[in-house]
């Protein structure tokens, strides 16, 4: 049946293997007898592969298991390779009468008594004897044997079976007829060649049937072939698929037009056949799955090794002994984690897994035990996979929820909510939590950082964490030390003793049935003295237990090493050398394992593999090439215990299993050029260089020329389907183009192809894809991939906001990097043509970036930090190494490794809000203070609390708010100031120093220690100052304020060079305070809201509503520095001084932080926007520094040093909002900063101001007439100045219609006729004409109050003079200037943000704070549509615009994102989170444009499909964000139909609707 075997490789194949594919499925054909030659076909241990690989295949499969080619060929029948003691004695005692005969099969059967019980082996031919004849004569003589030894009831029927049955019969049998469950994972195709028997005695038929060793017909072996085809045809006649061939003396011909028919339809059935088999199973699986089948399946996974490993477990009693006795003594307490250490080999694994066995009789108590025997499957070789799985299995346990989506996004959230789960089931005091942790050393990310994040170093009571890493060589351990510093926490595990070594040698022969001689067994001891190598001891029982009786071994060795090395040596003779070390080294070369496919795969694409293979004969077909896999799988046998299965994306995979093995296997075949050849054969095949018909040159050495042929591997495209990944592609692809130096295929086809990055990003997460350019970038010598890598890092909070999904990844990278797509073309342009060609063929509705307009790489933002659950309350820089340490609401801290951004330590203990954390100890040490009345030291490199101290609070809720913690170093003393009182402790031994009483009812508002002095000065509410030994904490001299009178101190800082306290009061007052009296500083406008000294004490900043006032240190104190003040838009929180005292950061309510110049006399130098929350924190580190928000549970940290370094665009510095833009977007407008009495022009392309425009009032409101080249700015004052953009002509003016009344907004109708000028409660509707050389201005035409309380907040004008216009209540109103009408519409339920006409006039929208939109139609005065939007982190439209063509609206959200809303029907088209709000939209020809408050520009194209088939959710992924559309035609339909059906109903229903608006009158003048 060779030309069926090719028609299937050929064809057949490639078409069911890529169908698994789109399924997420591996197809993997398994024929031991393809490529090899017929003698090795039929030898003895192929049968026994045969059936053992079939074995596998029904255990594996989920669809076709087996597959049979039936003929008119029954098959040579094999000799039995073992005999059992019992059936030999049957057939001997028949053959005892021919002499001859027992002769025979007494010298090829040798007798092992290793076996238990006794067996008798089959012994090979010498190499001078023949095989043919004397094989045959055998068969002869054991069939009769069996034959005669069946009659008389000496064997079964299945032992008569051995003796008679061809190899074909036992694979049916196997894979078929002796099954119970019918299952359908079988086929059986039978060729039928009509009218053979007339033809029988042909020589061309006598090539297809069973012929003697004569040559003649042998008819018993047809006879067989009947019956076994009857046998399937009654019992399995629904796999069997029977083709009728007419009968031709060319029948196998290729030119045969019959039989090439046959074989096309062949491969379709079976093609037919198997998709049918892999879809019924899936279906079964879908309809069986469990909601956590995937942990169930992990645990189960380790539950299954775990057995395996205890097995023949010996030994240690006296360890797991002391262990529990050390776990029931910490039981009720906290407690360090235990490590279990030792060398390689050593037993660790054993002995964790009989831990996790007998944890409940060694605790004496209920437990739960969780054990992972990490690197074994995907899950445990990572942190990320490990910690989830964890979480899952301890939440289920204890009946706890489960951990939620946003927490599963993001690793911090992860770590932090594995901490607070700990402390959780500690505190239900019921069972105790048992999380053993096996060979940390494979836990890959773990080996590459500097510490383990998630270890925490201290247990609470009732939970034990169990680890254990390999010692000898610097890794896991040294990093694990830094975190667990008990010296009493590490146990090392040593070797056993000799008895016991002894014993777990026998025991491991008892459970394989083998036993050894006398002989044998003393050279075994000898040749392992003493060894307790528990690793050495199972290498000598692999090789021991080969040994038969009537062997004589070689000498053993004597160490682990040697003995690998003689395993190598073994399987080399036995394999030949090059394909041992060319197998063991692509699996070693792998970075996760290989699967048994790839593998076969990968040597059917290894020239010199094949070339060794095929020395002496010739491949089966002149088309294709492949390994042949029975050559694999006697390798595998072989290699046995070696190799370890580990689940991995779905598929299982080959791995190496023990460390010592790997690290021989790289010394001896993995050295100099090898390395890279291995690893450049697996680049080939992950990267589907020789796949799908690509054929590859060779040279066999019996062909003598070159052959083109194909190896047939599996396909490796990056998406199978639309949803299946190539995970095994995306994970192993990289690490081999690295290993083989294929770097600028790694630049390419990998970090620089945007298919690649959004593949990996999709189907990875944005921590894997980071993880990879971290892993790989810093080979290349590119800085682009650089830029790439940061790029990626400031997607991250979108992507983790709103998942990751290829249209956000794709609009986030090329909004960043069109920055650099001209300067860098090679790589970043690339990417960015790429994105633009996947926008084009986009199916569903998206936003397409035009150019870039968010923060490119390269700038100030250096991360954004989610993973704290509640807002933050304190931040501290540990300098020296490297961490930030941040204090939040619920009293949990973080601590961040910033060069990593990672967390490292999650340190739980206090139970209310963090208000400080001081660092010191040369940034090792941390002090923190909670409102749980409590201070808590901490060790930052370990995590381990030192001690906790209790201030003595109580915990009433009303305690005062004003307090302040202070630290004296050097004397190592804190002070902690609260109320009326101070305390003092010692940071060493946190004695209490002394604890000060004050007069509770004149509390201390500042507090200050003045370490040069020795002294602690206090300020109380009514102005008395007490100076107080630093020391004893006695009273040494008290006085009143003589500089402040009526006044109330609100905040205060030291100066110790010297030795006062700078003070500030609520009227603005700002006094230097010193133990010898007082003076005023400064008097400012208003009250002081917060002082900061820099680093050196030379500068002062006081804030003070929205303004800072920065100071200079003189000899007297200090005095004003500059003339102006810092400002901002909103009131000032907080300020930090740069290092250098070169700058300053302030930071406002509004979210926003500005950096500015103090070298330069205050000039702006940037804007930077922070969380979305109020900035109330500001932490610097050198150049870095850090901001947050109580509001916000993310923190922003920023590298100022960018400022020195050119920019890939400069932003326009507006803190306004009051932005407008003309030239499509060349140029930008808007109030100057410092100067608000004039408007900046800021030009673009340039990035730089053009020009200033000077307005002599503060401007309130911009406006543009596009077409006209007009800008018109409101005026506080009231008045309308009118700039031409295109001359520098006369500015026309347009007065107020009352004195000092300022304007509150302007609009201009769509064809820029009209312009309406809105105040509190009136509006102007004045008309512009066209003139030369610019617009003339006529009117006001019509001019109307409202009559209103509340002020007009939004306005919109129509070319017929109507106006529409919004109140801060909410209200909505249609004005028609030329008939005085009104016309009420339904009101929003707050303040109407945003007004627009559609540029037909036909519609409007209207946007509120409670981000409502609704779509109003013009001529009815009704709504159509109301789209209600809102999410957990904002709420509000802040402006909104129609398309040019009214088909869609265009919306910026105050939650920094725009959404685009249908017109049609009120569906909601696509979200795009910006991250900054946008101050306005104005509509292009494909899209809009759109100023930010980031100070860039949004341009971007608006792709919709004609027809939106698939109804795409843009909301799916966007979390806790809701939006709802109602239609007032439908809600009209709904009620008619319910009138129909009950009208009294109805007529109650409209009775009760009356309109809420307020009457109104408006007055024409």
């Amino acid at each position: 049946m060779d030309a069926e075997r090719e028609a299937l490789q050929s064809t057949a194949f490639p078409e069911v293997q890529t169908f698994c594919q789109k399924n997420g499925l591996m197809f993997e054909v398994v024929d031991l007898r393809w490529g090899i030659r017929n003698t090795e076909a039929t030898d003895h241990m192929t049968t026994e592969l045969c059936l053992e690989e079939l074995d596998r295949c029904r255990k594996t499969s989920i669809g076709p298991a087996f597959v049979a080619l039936l003929g008119d060929q029954y098959g040579p029948c094999p000799v039995p390779t073992l005999i059992e003691e019992k059936e030999w004695e049957a057939l001997r005692s028949q053959l005892a009468s021919k002499p001859r005969d027992l002769e025979l099969v007494a010298r090829r059967f040798r007798r092992d008594e290793n076996a238990v019980p006794p067996t008798y082996l089959l012994q090979a031919l010498g190499t001078a004897e023949t095989q043919g004849p004397e094989e045959a004569t055998l068969t002869s003589v054991l069939r009769s044997g069996a034959q005669e030894a069946r009659r008389l009831g000496l064997i079964t029927q299945e032992q008569w079976h051995r003796y008679h049955w061809s190899v074909i019969e036992w694979e049916i049998d196997r894979g078929l007829l002796s099954l119970t469950d019918r299952d359908q994972g079988a086929t059986v195709f039978l060729r039928e060649i009509q009218d053979l028997n007339k033809h029988i005695l042909e020589d061309c038929a006598l090539k297809m049937v069973d012929r003697l060793a004569d040559g003649c017909l042998d008819t018993d072996a047809q006879n067989l072939l009947s019956g076994l085809k009857g046998r399937i045809a009654d019992t399995q006649p629904g796999v069997l698929k029977a083709h009728h061939l007419p009968w031709s003396r060319d029948l196998v011909n290729p030119k045969n037009k019959a039989h090439a028919r046959y074989l096309k339809e062949l491969g379709e059935q079976f093609v037919a056949r198997a998709n049918h088999q892999v879809l019924e199973h899936l279906r079964e699986q879908e309809a069986g799955r469990q909601e956590l089948a995937w942990l169930y399946q992990e645990i189960r996974h380790h539950l299954g090794l775990s057995t395996e490993a205890t097995w023949t477990f010996c030994g240690r009693q006296e360890l797991l002994a002391q262990l529990g006795q050390r776990l029931r003594q910490s039981d009720g307490h906290p407690h360090s984690p235990l490590v279990l250490f030792g060398p390689p080999g050593i037993g660790k694994t054993a002995l964790m897994c009989k831990l996790a066995e007998q944890m409940p009789g060694l605790l004496d108590r209920k437990t739960v035990t969780v054990l992972r025997l990490l690197g074994m499957s995907q899950m445990s070789s990572d942190a990320r996979g490990l910690l989830q799985s964890i979480c899952f299995q301890v939440c289920l346990a204890y009946g706890l929820p489960l951990p939620p989506a946003q927490v599963l996004e993001a690793h911090a959230r992860v770590v932090q909510f594995f901490h607070t789960l700990l402390h959780t089931v500690s505190c239900r005091n019921f069972e105790s939590l048992v999380i053993l942790l096996d060979s940390m050393d494979d836990v890959e990310s773990i080996c590459r950082a500097r510490r383990v994040p998630w270890l925490p170093p201290r247990c609470p009571p009732r939970i034990h964490l169990i680890l254990s890493a390999c010692s000898g060589k610097p890794g896991i351990l040294d990093i694990m030390r830094q975190t667990l510093t008990d010296p009493e926490a590490y146990w090392e595990v040593k070797p056993l003793s000799g008895n016991q070594g002894q014993e777990m040698i026998q025991l491991l022969l008892a459970a394989s049935r083998r036993t050894l001689s006398p002989g044998q067994r003393e050279l075994l001891w000898a040749s392992l003295p003493e060894c307790g190598h528990p690793g050495r001891l199972r290498l000598a029982f692999e090789e021991a237990r080969k040994w038969a009786s009537f062997t004589i071994p070689a000498p053993l060795a004597s160490t682990a090493k040697e003995a690998i090395h003689q395993l190598c040596a073994r399987l080399e003779q036995t394999h030949g050398q090059l394909l041992v070390a060319h197998v063991l080294g692509y699996i070693v070369s792998s970075r996760h394992g290989l699967s048994e496919a790839e593998l076969k795969d990968v040597l059917s694409l290894d020239d010199e593999v094949l070339e060794a293979v095929y020395q002496d004969w010739t491949p089966p077909s002149k088309e294709l090439l492949r390994f042949p896999p029975l050559l694999w799988v006697r390798l595998r046998r072989d290699l046995g215990h070696c190799l370890a299965r580990r689940p991995v994306d779905g598929f299982t995979l080959l791995a190496i299993a023990h460390r010592q093995l790997t690290e021989v296997i790289q010394e001896r075949y993995l050295s100099g050029p090898e390395r890279a050849k291995r690893h450049g054969v697996l680049a080939d095949f992950f990267s589907g260089a020789w796949s799908q018909g690509t054929k590859k040159l060779i040279t066999l050495p019996l062909v003598g020329k070159p052959l083109n042929l194909d190896r047939k591997v599996a396909p490796q495209p990056l998406w199978f389907s639309d949803t299946v990944a190539n995970l095994r592609k995306l994970k192993e692809l990289p690490h081999h183009l690295v290993h083989s130096g294929r770097f600028e295929e790694l630049k390419q086809e990998v970090l620089g192809s945007m298919n690649w990055i959004s593949c990996r990003g999709v189907s990875g997460g944005i921590e894997g894809l980071l993880e990879d350019f971290d892993l790989y970038g810093p080979h290349l010598d590119c800085p682009e991939v650089g830029l790439v890598r940061d790029a990626l890092q400031l997607c991250r909070p979108a992507l983790e906001l709103r998942g990751m999904e290829r249209s956000i990844l794709y609009s986030e990278l090329l909004a960043r990097l069109h920055f650099f797509a001209t300067s860098h073309p090679a790589l970043v342009g690339q990417l960015c043509q790429q994105a633009q060609s996947w926008f084009r063929l986009c199916p569903h509705p998206v936003l397409v970036p035009l150019g870039g307009f968010l923060q490119p790489p390269g700038g100030p933002l250096r991360a954004t930090l989610t993973g704290c659950h509640k807002g933050i309350t304190a931040m501290g820089w540990s300098l020296e190494e490297k961490l930030l340490v941040v204090g939040t609401q619920d009293g949990l801290m973080a601590v961040w490794d910033m060069e990593e951004q990672q967390v490292i330590h999650i340190l739980t203990g206090h139970t209310g809000e963090v208000r400080s954390v001081k660092v010191f100890g040369k940034g090792t040490l941390v002090l923190s203070a909670s409102k749980d009345h409590t201070l808590r030291l901490w060790n930052l490199l370990s995590g381990q609390q030192k001690f906790t101290i209790w201030d003595g609070g109580s915990k009433d809720p009303t305690d005062p708010e004003i307090w302040s913690l202070h630290m004296d170093e050097a004397k190592k003393v804190v002070y902690l100031a609260s109320g009326s009182k101070i305390s003092a402790w010692n940071l060493e031994t946190a004695e209490l120093v002394f604890h000060i009483l004050g007069d509770a009812s004149d509390c201390w508002m500042c507090t200050a220690a003045l370490a040069s002095r020795a002294m602690l000065l206090t300020m109380s509410e009514g102005g008395v100052v007490s100076l107080w030994s630093s020391g004893t904490g006695k009273l040494q001299g008290r006085h009143h304020l003589s500089s402040i009178k009526e006044e109330t101190p609100t905040c205060g800082v030291s100066v110790q060079k010297q030795g006062k306290m700078v003070t500030g009061f609520s009227k603005g007052s700002i006094s230097l305070v010193s133990p010898g009296g007082d003076s005023l500083l400064e008097k400012l406008p208003e009250a002081v809201r917060f002082l900061v000294v820099s680093e050196d004490e030379s500068l002062l900043a006081a804030g003070f509503g929205r303004s800072v006032r920065i100071f200079l240190a003189d000899s007297q104190g200090f005095h004003r520095f500059m003339a102006t003040d810092l400002e901002h838009e909103d009131t000032v929180e907080i300020a930090g001084f740069g290092p250098e005292n070169n700058l300053i950061v302030t930071a406002s309510r509004d979210a926003l932080i500005q950096v500015w110049s103090l070298s330069e006399q205050g000039t702006l130098l940037d804007i930077l926007e922070g969380v979305g929350a109020p900035v109330s924190l500001l932490a610097w580190a050198g150049a870095l520094v850090a901001s947050a928000s109580q509001q916000s549970s993310s923190l922003k940290v920023w590298d100022l040093t960018y400022i020195q370094k050119p920019r890939a665009c400069t932003p326009f510095l507006d803190r306004t909002g009051l932005t407008a833009v003309s030239h499509n977007g060349s140029y930008v407008y808007f109030p100057k900063i410092g100067d608000k009495n004039k408007v900046t022009i800021w030009d673009s392309a340039e990035g730089e101001e053009q020009d200033a425009l000077d307005t002599s009032n503060e401007v309130r409101c911009l406006e543009v007439a596009q077409q006209a080249n007009l800008l018109f700015t409101g005026l506080v004052s009231g008045v309308v100045l009118v700039f031409p953009l295109n001359s520098r002509q006369d500015v026309m003016c347009i007065p107020p219609p009352e004195a000092r009344k300022a304007i509150n907004c302007m609009a201009l109708s769509k064809g820029e006729e009209r312009l309406a000028i809105a105040y509190d409660s009136i509006v102007l509707v004045l008309d512009i004409s066209p003139g030369d050389p610019c617009p003339v201005i006529d009117g006001p035409t019509y001019t109307f109050y409202t009559q209103l309380p509340e002020a007009i907040s939004s306005v919109a004008v129509l070319a017929d003079y109507r106006v529409i216009y919004g109140m801060t209540n909410g209200d909505l109103f249609l004005y028609e200037c030329a008939n005085s009408k009104v016309f009420p519409l339904e009101a929003h339920g707050s303040q109407v943000t945003c007004m627009q006409v559609s540029h037909k006039e036909q519609l409007a929208v209207s946007g509120s704070e409670e981000a409502l939109l609704c779509l109003w139609d013009l001529q009815a005065c009704k709504w159509r549509f109301q789209m209600s939007y809102t999410n957990s982190y904002c709420r509000g439209v802040q402006c909104v615009c129609f398309s040019k063509d009214d088909k869609y609206v265009y919306a910026g959200l105050k939650d920094r994102s725009i959404i685009v809303w249908s017109v049609l029907d009120g569906t909601l088209l696509a979200v795009q989170f910006v991250h900054a709000v946008v101050n306005r939209i104005i509509p292009t020809s494909n899209g809009f444009i759109a100023p930010t408050r980031h100070g860039y520009l949004i341009r971007e194209r608006f792709q919709c499909p004609s027809s939106r088939v698939s109804q795409q959710d843009p909301l799916k992924n966007f979390k806790k964000a809701v939006w709802k559309v109602k239609s007032r035609q439908r809600e009209e339909l709904a009620a008619a139909a319910g009138a129909l059906q009950d009208s009294r109903s109805a007529s109650a229903q409209g009775n009760e609707r009356k309109s809420n608006k307020r009457s109104q009158v408006c007055l024409l003048v």
